[in-house]
């Protein structure tokens, strides 16, 4: 007897359920789950699938919410139904196909047959008047939860309706072009031979935008070194430490390692670079990168709060702090952070990011530069944190950063979700004086 190959939607609906009931993320979840399947489409239709659902989960779950008189206890099952009205809501997949193969994914539960047969054919029945309800409730409207709706329109009130919008779009592919070995202009020219129109980014020289995204593996010289993914408002890091040659850096919290690629592709006559990081696997991550990129520094695994147990006592010129965070500012490349993240993780992170910076600021040598980055929108991760250690710090001084991208705050300088195509990020500069 053949065994029928594993339904691509049930495969979605457990890298979905690990979400939801096991709280792994949804990179670790689908990397897994895909081990197992060949074809590239139906990976692309796992992940499409994976990737929607997240996005839209506050919406499609208020939806489910109305075609049921109780809530589906069983978490994979909830996952399958929610997998079912994404297709139908968001995706061109013909109804029919949708909700026969979304019921064939019950095979081994015979039960659940029916209920999700039920759901489905009720929602395209009802579509019109489902959704027009679901407009009319703000964690439904906007997709996200209420205590982030809540806390984005607290700090941006003029903004809220749009960073949610942003955070449900797609992120564009940007791509750092590594301009040690060669132009953006020319780099554009060998995608554009390929197939790949991509556009060059403004703001920052080494940026540029495809108009698809494609495998990172398709783009002219990945492996050899001549271009990296990376978001424009992390590319900006880099030319905001503004390194010298002989200088000694410090790039602290260091992991995945683009920005630690990027300060030496800027600056190859360093004396030093350091980069420290407490998780060994994610560091392993930083010396991939910087072999494919021909590069080297010095990776040590370390707690950033405990500069004590690792550093020689050697005082540094330049350090960059990308400090851990909410991660709420790039929603769109992670949209499984609306699904993980609670309002109580921010105090959390907030007195980490705290003990991090007091205890990494005296590696500054006199008169050298901090920069102090977050990938968060939330103004107690950035402008305020920096104002309480300026308050804390007589020997500290900011270094204002004049740019046309993003806002000025009272303390550093902001990127809006969205705004000029970025992701959310923070900077601020700090000077021993």
């Amino acid at each position: 007897m053949v065994e029928r190959p594993v339904n691509i939607r049930l495969i979605a609906a457990r890298v979905l359920a690990r979400i939801l009931q096991d709280g792994q993320s949804l990179t670790t979840a689908l990397e897994a789950a895909l081990q197992g399947v060949e074809a590239s489409k139906d990976q692309a239709f796992i992940q499409a699938v994976c990737y929607g659902v997240c996005r839209h989960y506050h919406r499609l779950d208020f939806i489910l919410s109305q075609l049921l008189t109780k809530p589906i206890k069983d978490t994979e099952l909830k996952a399958l139904a929610l997998v079912g009205l994404y297709q139908l809501s968001f995706m061109r997949v013909k109804p029919h196909a949708a909700v026969s193969e979304t019921v064939l994914a019950t095979a081994k539960k015979p039960w659940a047959k029916g209920l999700i047969n039920a759901v489905l054919r009720n929602y395209i029945r009802e579509q019109t008047n489902l959704e027009q309800q679901a407009d009319h409730k703000p964690i439904a409207q906007l997709s996200h939860p209420a205590w982030l709706i809540s806390a984005l329109e607290q700090d941006w009130p003029e903004h809220a309706a749009q960073l949610c919008e942003a955070n449900n779009q797609q992120a564009p592919l940007v791509l750092r072009v590594n301009l040690a070995r060669g132009s953006r202009e020319h780099y554009i020219e060998l995608l554009a031979k390929q197939g790949y129109p991509a556009v060059a980014v403004e703001h920052c020289p080494s940026a540029l935008a495809l108009h698809k995204p494609i495998a990172v593996e398709l783009l002219p010289g990945f492996a050899d070194g001549l271009v990296s993914v990376q978001d424009t408002a992390a590319q900006l890091a880099a030319y905001l430490l503004d390194v010298q040659p002989g200088q000694r850096v410090l790039d602290v919290c260091a992991a995945p390692g683009g920005k630690t690629a990027h300060i030496l592709e800027r600056q190859p006559l360093l004396k030093e670079l350091l980069a420290v990081d407490i998780d060994h696997a994610r560091l392993q991550r930083v010396s991939d990168g910087l072999a494919r990129l021909q590069l080297n520094a010095q990776t040590i695994v370390g707690d950033a709060a405990q500069p004590q147990t690792w550093w020689d006592g050697q005082l540094f010129e330049r350090i960059l702090l990308d400090a851990p965070c909410s991660a709420l500012g790039v929603i769109r490349r992670h949209p499984d952070i609306k699904l993980l993240r609670r309002a109580e993780d921010i105090p959390v992170l907030q007195a980490l990011q705290h003990s991090i910076l007091r205890a990494i600021w005296p590696l500054l040598a006199p008169g050298g530069l901090l920069l102090y980055a977050t990938c968060s929108v939330l103004k107690q991760e950035n402008e305020q944190q920096i104002a309480e250690f300026l308050a804390a710090h007589p020997d500290a001084a900011e270094r204002p950063i004049s740019a046309e991208w993003g806002q000025a705050r009272s303390h550093g300088r902001q990127i809006l979700t969205g705004v000029d195509g970025m992701d959310g990020f923070y900077y601020a500069g700090l000077v021993k004086v």
